[in-house]
């Protein structure tokens, strides 16, 4: 198993080598930096699965950083900032950061929400849509990638919103994995930032039962889109793909 390796962005060297030192202790290959440029070196010239970036970078702003980043990558970034106020947080949420946490800070603390971070990015990448995959084909139902369209075992195009798409790529992305409401909300954003996990898990619940009158002959004993008892949801059937879109 590779060693993550992860970038340490902070103007300040007492910091930046604090940190630096301490995840190199608990087995990260820890890489230090002090600004976007060296960023994009490092992610230009080798593998990179987490960014912790400083807000206040001299110069440069680590949220602005982020949002930029953002456009071009999916590497994990955590922000690290003095400024801990609720809108300083939402800030950086917006702009894509997959946390935030406030200085001054444990380092115990750091190392749970790394490790944390690097989890969720493992097992999220999974969830990322296949968009080289051009039809997916599942218990008689067929969804076309390129076309966006759903068509039913008896032949007739099933009309799905747009989240219910979404979601339903997902499950295609992951059949017979069982998926945690966190996981699926945090793929499809369907509450929008920062309203919490448990408006995130009411919203998964009222998307999952809208695809399911739409794609189960029973809905109320659904067989393709099943609920599993203490994590989420599971999309109980074979799905086979083929082609590119």
């Amino acid at each position: 198993m590779a060693i993550p390796r992860l970038l340490v962005v902070d103007d300040d060297v007492d910091t930046r080598g604090m940190m630096t030192q301490y995840l190199r202790q608990n087995g990260f290959i820890a890489l230090p930096c002090d600004s976007e440029s060296a960023i994009m070196e490092h992610l230009t010239n080798g593998r990179v699965d987490l960014i912790l970036l400083d807000v206040m970078l001299g110069d440069e702003n680590g949220v602005e950083i982020c949002a930029r980043l953002r456009d071009e990558q999916d590497v994990p970034i955590i922000l690290v900032s003095a400024l801990s106020a609720d809108h300083h947080r939402m800030a950086g949420y917006q702009v894509g950061a997959d946390d935030y946490i406030a200085k001054p800070f444990n380092p115990d603390l750091l190392l749970a929400r790394v490790r944390a971070v690097l989890s969720r990015a493992k097992r999220s990448a999974s969830l990322v849509y296949r968009r080289s995959v051009s039809t997916f084909r599942f218990a008689g139902w067929t969804y076309d990638a390129k076309l966006d369209e759903v068509t039913s075992p008896q032949g007739f195009q099933v009309a799905l919103s747009r989240k219910e798409t979404a979601l339903l790529k997902v499950l295609l992305a992951n059949p017979h994995i069982p998926l945690t409401r966190e996981e699926i909300a945090t793929s499809l954003d369907v509450t929008g930032e920062g309203q919490g996990a448990e408006a995130s898990g009411r919203a998964i619940d009222v998307l999952v039962g809208r695809l399911r009158g739409k794609i189960e002959s029973d809905p109320k004993q659904p067989e393709l889109l099943r609920t599993e008892r203490g994590i989420g949801y599971v999309f109980a059937t074979d799905v086979d793909v083929e082609g590119s879109a």
